[in-house]
């Protein structure tokens, strides 16, 4: 019983028919949030409700499958909490009406289990995870460099433009939309120029730290774990491969190094042909 529910739930046909489900149950959600008949809209709850039965389904068949090692891939934790979140009723218990509506929208939460279906996604998802760390210590150096800027303007400008930079938290607010580059220049260096001519010397700097170096530093942190991560992926695929085809690390080694030598003889074999081709027309030439 519980092998052939694991090859159902392991199976291609399986997987592709839950990610049609999730698809279409998406683009019904979105379609519940405009003006409907009360038929359609009927109709569309019904098959809402039966969305939710196939994922409880589903969820039941893999717990079969797997027993305890269900909960121990975070993604299956993560697919499991947005179906419970799901079934919470909003018409039998008595909730306020805020929190039923809220309980409500958490069912657009099942467009987020296309997340998990998709490997790329998943990767991309935990490799910004993994990049916390970096990105948490590059904000940390950004609210420090905010932090002494916020000072300077408030002590600077703040009586000519109070507006702009009052107190310590109006300053902020506006090194941030500095930060962004919005209107930035016509919007806020340029009226606070008019008055302090030497105020260049306090925006160029902040915007060139701000907004390229920290913001470029973020991206190659991002982008360094996003490709760390997406090479341990193909190294648990090579892995998993090798452990199904029942090869030992050094066979595969051997298979890989027997296939690059093949294309190399190839791509030798077609230059040599070429070469043939382009004597022959000297020749005939």
């Amino acid at each position: 019983m519980r092998e052939k529910v694991t090859r159902l739930v392991e199976s291609l046909a399986f997987q592709n028919f839950i990610l049609v489900v999730i698809m279409i149950n998406a683009v019904t959600i979105g379609i519940q949030t405009t003006h409907l008949n009360p038929e359609v809209a009927q109709a569309l709850a019904v098959f809402d409700n039966v969305c939710l039965a196939i994922y409880i389904v589903e969820a039941a068949l893999k717990l079969i499958a797997w027993h305890g090692d269900y909960f121990r891939n975070g993604w299956n934790v993560f697919d499991f909490t947005i179906v419970v979140l799901c079934c919470i009723p909003t018409g039998i218990i008595p909730f306020p009406v805020q929190v039923a509506r809220v309980l409500r929208v958490l069912r657009v939460f099942r467009v987020l289990r296309l997340v998990s279906m998709f490997r790329e996604m998943r990767i991309i998802i935990e490799a910004l995870g993994r990049a916390i760390p970096g990105v948490a210590w590059t904000a940390l150096l950004l609210v420090v460099i905010y932090y002494v800027f916020a000072v300077i303007g408030t002590n600077m400008f703040g009586e000519a433009f109070p507006e702009w930079f009052g107190d310590l938290g109006k300053s902020f607010y506006t090194l941030f939309q500095v930060m962004t580059l919005e209107s930035w220049s016509m919007g806020i260096s340029r009226p606070v120029m008019e008055v302090f001519p030497w105020a260049w010397v306090y925006f160029v700097p902040f915007v060139i730290i701000s907004a390229f170096v920290i913001v470029n530093i973020v991206v190659g942190i991002i982008v360094g774990v996003v490709d760390q991560t997406h090479r341990q992926a193909e190294d648990e695929d090579l892995e998993e491969r090798s452990k199904r085809e029942g090869l030992s690390p050094d066979d595969e080694l051997l298979k890989q190094i027997a296939q690059l030598k093949e294309q190399v003889e190839r791509v030798d074999a077609l230059v040599s042909l070429q070469a043939e081709q382009r004597g022959q027309d000297q020749r005939s030439a």
